[in-house]
């Protein structure tokens, strides 16, 4: 459930509660007064709501951090998802009582025993979620992708896909299948950069996880690409315009078939910043694109000719 919390101890809910006076759904929770109120009328909802926080108070981040009794949140990210069950290894027990060296020995052996009975899954998990997490560092990926990428991965593990598979391929087919899925261009290409594998063994293992754990994918528009190939260009608001103006027209006359949405998004916003005087060369696109000149003038000759665009170089 969505929250708003305003500055006078209010929270706007968004779970579908309508005022029964007014009929509107202004309802907020009011913590200092514990009701519910709407917003618009002034009527209250409900009261003497029971407070669910701590029954602690803390005015500073450190006084938080001591007096709180929790700790992280579970995450898909760690192979444990947070909750780890590990055999310290001090010389003290509970009582911080010194262990004698029969009972330090036991405890190293433990230890030992703990780290072998990790499963082959387990240790998969491991060094996939490391990659998928340094992937999306480097990328620059939002938090909601990275994590939907995990979940993605450990949901292969389950039924089996990564027998006899790469991890790091995997990994990166889940990075590029939640990148879809949230509609974050990132192209194929450049995941398999930074990956440092094949394309086409990350596109076998993407095609697998769309077969068996996704089922369906939304496509990439050329349209996506554009405001990040406009900042990296650094190019002005209205080129950026022009080149979605001119993607939509192609998409509504019909030559975007077959066509990679990034090489269509490089040529249209080649032809707007020559239409709008704020040129950048064919090589200066194609580098920040990550295609070649050649699919650019290609892409670009098409887009002239179906929407009959006259530029002037």
């Amino acid at each position: 459930m969505r929250k708003e919390v305003s500055k006078g101890g209010t929270e706007l809910l968004s779970n579908g509660i309508i005022c029964p006076y007014c009929g509107k759904p202004t309802v907020v929770r009011d913590y200092t007064r514990a009701c519910l109120v709407c917003r618009n009328c002034g009527a209250v909802v409900d009261e003497n709501l029971p407070d669910l926080g701590p029954e602690w108070r803390a005015y500073t981040p450190q006084q938080f951090m001591e007096r709180a009794r929790t700790g992280a949140p579970e995450t898909p990210l760690l192979p444990d998802k947070g909750l780890p069950t590990i055999i310290p290894t001090v010389r003290k027990d509970a009582q911080g009582r010194e262990l004698s060296p029969e009972k330090y020995r036991l405890v190293r052996k433990l230890i030992k025993i703990q780290k072998r009975l990790k499963t082959s899954s387990e240790r998969n998990l491991t060094i996939a979620l490391a990659e998928i997490t340094r992937m999306g560092t480097v990328l620059g990926l939002p938090r909601v992708v990275v994590l939907e990428a995990s979940v993605m991965y450990r949901e292969a593990i389950k039924r089996g896909l990564a027998k006899g598979r790469s991890i790091e391929a995997l990994a990166a087919a889940c990075v590029y299948a939640a990148c879809r899925r949230y509609k974050v261009p990132r192209s194929l290409e450049e995941i398999a950069v930074h990956a440092k594998i094949d394309r086409k063994i990350i596109a076998k293992c993407y095609r697998l996880i769309i077969k068996e754990v996704l089922g369906k994918v939304p496509s990439t528009s050329a349209r996506e690409y554009i405001p990040r190939l406009a900042k990296t260009l650094k190019l002005p608001p209205e080129v950026q315009r022009e080149a979605i103006s001119i993607i939509e027209k192609a998409y509504e006359v019909g030559i975007t078939a077959g066509k990679t949405p990034i090489g269509l998004a490089a040529a249209a916003l080649y032809i707007a910043s020559v239409l709008l005087n704020s040129k950048r060369t064919q090589k200066e696109i194609a580098v920040a694109a990550g295609v070649t000149e050649v699919t650019i003038r290609n892409r670009y000759k098409e887009l002239l000719n179906k929407l009959d665009i006259v530029v002037y170089v």
